[in-house]
Order: structure tokens, then C-alpha cells, then sequence
């Protein structure tokens, strides 16, 4: 599969050629599952790519379950009211048919991965449990305790390893090779060789995560989900969709940042699961603060709608020290919380706090992006051979996700991602010469320049004034001046980041330099599309447009000029098909108060 090095002029580096039918970016769920369904095809030929160590993604960090119509514990419950929830939740900016794709799947999914060895957590019959989620209509949310992300992860990495896939940790993309029309590989570098490489595919499958780290709080590392997918996508040439939608889970940790031993851990995830099973949530005068917002769904109301209102009873007086609310679970039984939330209950004790005799306090914090890479309904863009899965495409989650439908999209987008490219694999692409001449050397060759740079501005500084910025012009509550001032700031941002003191390739700061070009991609749609939808929907709220304006039920899509800039244009949102429309009008909804 690799080729030697090649040889070069003085201007661009050595790299070497690895040939592969298809290249699978991140390692993840979603990639994961993709080279499962590829193998499983009998396709023997696919490399999968990790930043990380494989096993270590950001798939770990869902903690709360995954969707699926099974009727553990509510017969009454189906794929067609799944997708129902799914598009109230999304305020029916979604694309029903993906939504309809993933509700159909989940079933069958979710009884694949029991079969893998999943360690579900179970009923007292041994059926696979499921629990309350926000805005769901009956218990549709399979898990495992509260690491559920991890535990199907390790799922996948075992099947893909029985399944003997190739896989390669450490590797960095840093640009597709693309003419616009077609993808033929892609370019990075071994994070800890330096070495350049060149991957010559007939596919590619961006699986590489999302973009709620461009803010300064939010529930990721700092090096994951920094917008690499949509950010590669949008540089080959492929569409980007509904950039504005940016989900802000209500439950991150809200800490003392001064406190070294806390301060590592704000904005830090909370799991749903906390309030699906049973937590509550008190602002600082002890008033369960969520029956005057939602006094039927209460703390399971939609996460926009209780995000929202943390942030109101934080902005009118009623916050914690630490500028959040109390969230409390601690009229549970010990055992039933250890039980049911092992790592919540395990990090907040070695931080000192027992969640069975104290509540924590949380803010809402960065988690997700709606939007992503526009894809058709096998999860391919409008570049041929470039595929888009995961929490990198768009479509499925509209203006706002529902909780456990993430890790559903990994895993049911996988599949069907990997079945089209099956159905057609004609064995490694062949990079046109054109290309390398345009695209690949000018490419290595900007990577090598921006190693050991001595420019004036520290990389860690550029990244997180990045951060900062997207939290004060488009975070939770927008308005038109604040959106053209951020966009204004990013300019400058832009500025500083061709203008950084980095390091060399093996280092920290040359992958977070990187990072910075990936994040002012996505950090610009968000702001424009922010902009540019003059109404509130779902996770988008301005202030200065606070209701739902029903002639935006459009999709903005972001797209390249031919000549400067990021240019956009709308198209109206399709329909939902009969079984979900009928599902829509019977109208099913969650009554908090079942839990109590």
C-alpha cells in the first residue's frame, strides 16, 4: 500500500504515497461503523484514520444513550414517532427523508451492537434498558449506565478489529485533493513522525466530528471538533449547511476558574442523563426554576428551551457564584445513582462532591453542531467520491438535536454511507498530475513553512481569542450589531493567525496552528448564517428577531465563490412522508410528571 518517498525540489518537501480504495477520516463512531459495513461487504481495501489513538475519539465523551424505537418499556413507541420528536425538536428545518433513515435503522442497530457485546444496561428481564431523554415521547434512550458513548465505541474498534480493518493512528488531514468535482486522496502528516504523506483513494468518508469547540466554553477537548470535516469539505469544494444551528447543552460544568484543580473541567458535560433520571434543577433562591418555563416537560423540555432559561435566571440575579444554577439528584438513593451514572458520580467525587448528598452547578456550554457538510441521503456531497457522516453532516437534526440521536447518526449513516460506496468501489483513485502541481506540493509546502515559524503571536493565544470571540458575538442570545462586529473581530483573528509563532511539526502548537485555519472557516458560516436568519428557531435565538418567522423555513447552504469569500443561498425544507406526517398529527409528547 505505501510507495516510497518521493523526491522533491528544495521547495517541496519528501512525502510518501499510501494508495487506498477508501479513506476513512476519524475514527470514531461513524468511521468506525462505515469500514464495518465496507468489510462486512467485502471490501478489504479501506484505511481508517485516527488523530488519536484508536479507541480514543470523541465518541467517548456521549455519555447520556443512543435512539432507538425498541419499546422496551413503551410498546406504543415507533420508528415513525422517533422521527416525529426528531423533526418538533428540529423545528422541521431537518431533511426528513435522513431523518426517516435514521428512526428506521435504529432498531435493527441497536440489536446489531447487543450482538457485537454492547454493554447495554439492562431490564430486570435482560432486555436492553431505556431511559427518558429531553423532548422524546416515550423511553426511547438505550444506554450503558453513563458512558455509553464509550462503551460503543469499544464496540466498534472490537468488531473492526475482528473484522481485521487497517487502521493508522496519529495522522493529521490537512487539506482533501480535490479539483472541485472529484476527490482523489487526501494530505496530512504523522503527528508524531512529521512525516509528510499523500493518500491516493477512490473515496473518501469524512468522519472527522463537528465544530462546537470554536467557543471558549463547550464539551469537547480542545483539540477535537475544531470544525476539520466541514472546514476540508467546504476547501474541496463541497456545500456546508446550516452553520448557524450550534447546540448549547444546558448541563456543563459551571466552576471556579480561579481553582486549578476545577478550572480544568468547565463547561465540561453533565450528562442529560442526569435530568432523565430524575435530576432537578434550583437557581440560588431555591426555586425549581423550570415550572415557569416548561411546567409539563420541566428539566425534559427541549435543551434550547432549557439552556435558555439557565441563562435568564443567571442573566436576572438568580445564578450561582460561579454564574450557573443547581442541578440535584440527591433525593435519589446513593446505589441508584452509582448505579445508573457511574462516571458522573465518580468525577464529581474526586472533585469532593457527593451527587447523592449535594447538588453541582452547571451553565450551558458548547455541544454540538446541527449543521455540517451538505450531503444527499447516502451521505455524499456534491464533489463525486467525497462522503460526509457523523456530526460532520448536516440535515438529520435541523435547528436543534434531539439528546441520543447523535450517537443514532454515527452508526445508522454509517451504514448507509458504506453500502453506496460498496456498490460502487473501482479500487485506489489516481491523483490527475495536474493536481499534485496545484494542490498537493503547494500544500506540503505550506506545511513546511508553517513549521517553526517565529511570527509575533503565540498560537495558544490566536485559538483561544477565536474562542472568546464566538462566545460574545454568536453565542446563546445573537443580535445583528453584535453578529457584524464578530465578523469584524474574526478578520482580525484572521490576521494574527497568518502572523503565529509555531513550533514544529511534532508539536503541540503546530496542530493547534492548523486547527485555527479549520476553526476560522466554520466560525465564519456560523456568523453569517446567524446573520443572515433574521428570526428565532430552535438553538438560533436573536434577540432582536424572537420569533419564528415561518417564511424561514429554508436551509442556508455555504459555498465557495468562484472569486473571494464565503457566499450562501437558501432552499426550502422538504416534507415529511406520510407515516411521520400522521405520526406528527396524533401529536405525542413527554409529561415530565410520569417520573415523579
Amino acid at each position: 500500500m505505501s510507495q516510497p518517498s518521493t523526491a522533491t525540489t528544495d521547495a517541496v518537501p519528501a512525502y510518501t504515497e499510501v494508495d487506498v480504495s477508501v479513506l476513512v477520516i476519524g475514527a470514531g463512531a461513524a468511521g468506525a461503523r462505515a469500514a464495518i459495513e465496507l468489510a462486512e461487504q467485502g471490501i478489504d481495501d479501506t484505511l481508517v484514520l485516527g488523530k488519536r489513538s484508536h479507541g480514543d475519539a470523541h465518541t467517548t465523551w456521549a455519555r447520556g444513550g443512543i435512539n432507538g424505537a425498541l419499546g422496551t418499556h413503551d410498546p406504543e413507541d415507533s420508528w415513525a414517532i422517533h422521527a416525529a420528536d426528531t423533526l418538533n425538536e428540529g423545528h422541521f428545518l431537518n431533511d426528513p427523508i435522513k431523518v426517516e433513515t435514521v428512526a428506521k435503522q435504529m432498531p435493527d442497530r441497536l440489536q446489531e451492537l447487543d450482538d457485537w457485546g454492547m454493554e447495554y444496561s439492562r431490564t430486570e428481564n435482560g432486555e436492553i434498558d431505556q431511559r427518558y431523554f429531553g423532548a422524546q415521547s416515550f423511553r426511547r434512550t438505550a444506554f450503558a449506565g453513563d458512558h455509553t458513548g464509550e462503551s460503543l465505541l469499544h464496540t466498534l474498534v472490537d468488531r473492526a478489529q475482528e473484522l481485521e480493518i487497517p487502521y493508522r493512528e496519529d495522522v493529521m488531514i490537512t487539506k482533501l485533493v480535490s479539483d472541485g468535482e472529484a476527490v482523489y486522496g487526501a494530505v496530512g502528516f504523522d503527528m508524531d513522525s512529521g512525516e509528510f504523506v499523500l493518500f491516493n483513494a477512490g473515496s473518501v468518508v469524512l468522519a472527522a466530528g463537528g465544530y462546537a469547540a470554536i467557543y471558549n466554553r463547550h464539551t469537547s477537548r480542545d483539540d477535537e471538533n475544531n470544525g476539520d470535516g466541514p472546514a476540508l469539505a467546504y476547501d474541496a469544494g463541497a456545500e456546508l449547511m446550516d452553520m448557524e444551528f450550534v447546540q448549547f447543552h444546558p448541563t456543563g460544568m459551571a466552576v471556579d476558574e480561579s481553582d486549578p484543580e476545577w478550572e480544568p473541567w468547565s463547561g465540561r458535560l453533565v450528562t442529560e442523563a442526569v435530568r432523565g433520571e430524575g435530576g432537578r434543577l434550583f437557581n440560588s433562591e431555591g426555586e425549581r426554576f423550570m415550572e415557569r418555563y416548561s411546567p409539563d416537560q420541566m428539566e425534559l423540555d427541549a435543551r434550547d428551551v432549557v439552556a435558555r432559561a439557565i441563562a435568564e435566571e443567571v442573566a436576572e440575579g438568580r445564578g450561582t457564584d460561579t454564574g450557573g444554577v443547581y442541578l440535584d439528584i440527591s433525593h435519589r438513593e446513593a446505589d441508584f445513582i452509582q448505579e445508573r451514572l457511574p462516571r458522573m458520580y465518580e468525577r464529581f467525587q474526586e472533585l469532593g462532591v457527593d451527587m447523592a448528598e449535594e447538588a453541582v452547578e452547571v451553565a450551558p456550554t458548547s455541544h454540538y453542531g446541527m449543521g455540517g457538510v451538505a450531503v444527499d441521503a447516502h451521505g455524499e456531497t456534491d464533489v463525486d467520491g467525497l462522503f460526509a457522516i457523523g456530526e460532520t453532516m448536516a440535515g438529520v437534526h435541523g435547528a436543534n438535536r434531539l439528546g441520543g440521536n447523535s450517537l443514532a447518526e454515527t452508526v445508522a449513516y454509517g451504514v448507509v454511507a458504506g453500502d453506496r460506496i460498496a456498490d460502487r468501489i473501482d479500487g485506489p483513485g489516481t491523483v490527475p498530475d495536474d493536481l499534485r502541481e496545484t494542490v498537493i506540493e503547494p500544500q506540503f509546502a505550506d506545511l513546511a513553512a508553517l513549521a517553526n515559524t517565529d511570527g509575533t503571536y503565540a498560537v495558544t493565544a490566536v485559538f483561544e481569542e477565536l474562542q472568546e470571540l464566538m462566545w460574545e458575538h454568536a453565542g446563546l442570545l445573537r443580535e445583528e450589531g453584535q453578529l457584524d462586529a464578530g465578523l469584524d473581530k474574526l478578520d482580525t483573528v484572521r490576521q494574527k493567525a497568518s502572523d503565529m509563532n509555531t513550533g514544529p511539526l511534532t508539536s503541540e502548537s503546530f496542530e493547534f496552528a492548523v486547527d485555527v485555519g479549520f476553526m476560522l472557516t466554520a466560525a465564519e458560516a456560523v456568523l453569517r448564517g446567524a446573520k443572515q436568519r433574521a428570526e428565532s428557531r430552535g438553538a438560533h435565538y436573536r434577540t432582536d428577531h424572537p420569533a419564528v418567522d415561518e417564511t424561514w423555513q429554508h436551509n442556508i447552504y455555504y459555498e465557495q465563490a468562484d472569486v473571494g469569500g464565503m457566499t450562501t443561498h437558501t432552499e426550502p425544507v422538504g416534507v415529511p412522508s406520510e407515516a411521520v406526517q400522521a405520526a406528527l398529527d396524533e401529536g405525542h409528547e413527554l409529561d415530565y410528571h410520569q417520573l415523579e
